[in-house]
């Protein structure tokens, strides 16, 4: 989980800024937390506090109603309106946001229904909702099956049908100022970012490098990065200055509830 608020604080900066450079300091008074945090924190609530996962976003996000960079313009009609339904969105969103259904849930078939849950309530359409689940699926390969990282990819083309770009292909496309707002290209593109790294800083600043959607980019890698390597513990403790207090809470119940579980 705080792997995904992480990359999604150290690419806040750059989504709506001047391109990224090699050797980029991770944190600087520029960043912030941003939607991509406020959707995370309000997945875990749900989880862990037995609320359910559109209750739980529109609760949050209206809490939080004008984060850095905003939300995109389909989902804030989605928070606010009157009755909320889903909008056939395959918006990275849901990806973004699901890290902990992979971390709370140890069965397969559950990890796949719970990632499903938590996409369809905004996120219906199936490539927003294989996404969510591919992303989560991931988490629980590295931290349960001890699956070795040069199995992934092939795994992943198996069950979910993402082809895994090379870097230099994603790197191309963020030169030229596209942005990739989509699951089916900002997923795969994540998992390269991992795939190519040998640490979870590593992880991180590779997506924020690929440009485009940095922040949301950076989440998704970093949650995945977070099943299979340590996080250093100064990166965490930055992290955590940039949270107000009610979030901080949502996060130190979710680790308390992993740790109850080891």
């Amino acid at each position: 989980m705080i792997g995904a608020i992480i990359g999604d604080i150290v690419g806040s900066r750059f989504e709506f800024g001047a391109p990224p450079q090699k050797e980029f300091k991770l944190f600087t008074d520029e960043c912030s937390y941003t939607d991509d945090t406020i959707c995370t924190i309000a997945v875990a609530d749900a989880i862990l506090n037995g609320k359910t996962y559109k209750e739980s976003l529109i609760e949050w996000c209206l809490r939080y109603d004008n984060p850095m960079g905003g939300y995109g313009n389909r989902f804030w009609q989605w928070i606010h309106s009157d009755d909320p339904q889903p909008n056939d969105s395959c918006g990275n969103g849901s990806a973004m946001r699901v890290s902990q259904v992979g971390w709370l849930y140890d069965d397969y078939d559950i990890i796949l229904e719970e990632a499903k849950k938590s996409a369809e309530v905004s996120h219906n359409h199936p490539e927003g909702i294989k996404g969510a689940q591919c992303t989560a699926e991931m988490i629980y390969w590295l931290r349960n099956v001890r699956i070795p990282k040069e199995e992934l990819e092939d795994k992943v083309k198996k069950f979910f049908g993402y082809t895994i770009p090379p870097m230099q292909d994603i790197l191309r496309i963020g030169s030229v100022g596209h942005f990739d707002a989509t699951c089916q290209e900002t997923v795969p593109m994540a998992i390269r970012c991992f795939l190519d790294a040998s640490s979870f800083e590593e992880t991180v600043r590779l997506a924020v490098l690929c440009d485009g959607d940095t922040d949301t980019k950076a989440a998704i890698a970093g949650s995945i990065a977070e099943a299979h390597y340590p996080i250093p513990e100064d990166i965490v403790k930055r992290a955590f200055t940039y949270l107000p207090n009610d979030m901080l809470a949502i996060i130190e119940q979710f680790y308390h509830e992993l740790g109850e579980r080891v």
